[in-house]
């Protein structure tokens, strides 16, 4: 039984974002290829991607959703949407990401909407700027997510105590000891 609970803690969406074509003439004709590229997440903040070559589609989508597992990250998520703003690069693509009070929804391209979907991502805004092929935007959107950082992070890398800093402080009168 244990078995079972393990199986349903770890389950994991996975979206196919694009599969593409390509054609190799030779002599007798052309030779079809294909690529896929697939993103898996637990709905959690836990997401990777994949990409997989073949010369069929569906053993594309599986080589590639084996890599999406192996590559999976932790981002850290603030409620349903990300820590701060950011922009994530890569190549001639950039996405720009925003977190979005509750309600907003999911506002982001094809490439971007499939990671925060299966990241668990309620409420964010995105956009693409630059190439919006499909592979650099997966790409960028990661660069972006992996460089998320939560305040506490932020504060034991500097050294600092935040949330004292945060606390408002305590007058002392006049015959009070502190």
């Amino acid at each position: 039984m244990a078995i079972e609970s393990e199986s349903r803690q770890y389950e994991l969406m996975e979206k196919t974002i694009v599969i593409n074509r390509t054609s190799k003439v030779v002599e007798g004709g052309r030779i079809f290829s294909f690529t896929a590229v697939v993103v898996v997440g637990n709905g959690k903040g836990k997401v990777g991607f994949g990409i997989g070559k073949s010369d069929e589609v569906p053993v594309a989508v599986q080589k590639a959703t084996d890599q999406a597992k192996k590559s999976m990250i932790q981002v850290p998520l603030k409620g349903n949407t990300i820590q701060h703003p950011i922009t994530g690069r890569h190549g001639a693509s950039r996405v720009y990401m925003r977190p979005a009070s509750d309600g907003t929804g999911v506002i982001a391209g094809g490439a971007a909407r499939a990671i925060f979907e299966v990241m668990g991502v309620e409420n964010v805004l995105s956009k693409c700027i630059g190439s919006t092929t499909a592979i650099n935007v997966v790409n960028a959107t990661f660069d972006g997510l992996k460089r998320q950082k939560t305040i506490k992070m932020m504060s034991q890398k500097r050294g600092v105590n935040i949330l004292s800093k945060l606390a408002p402080k305590r007058v002392v009168k006049e015959g009070e000891s502190s």
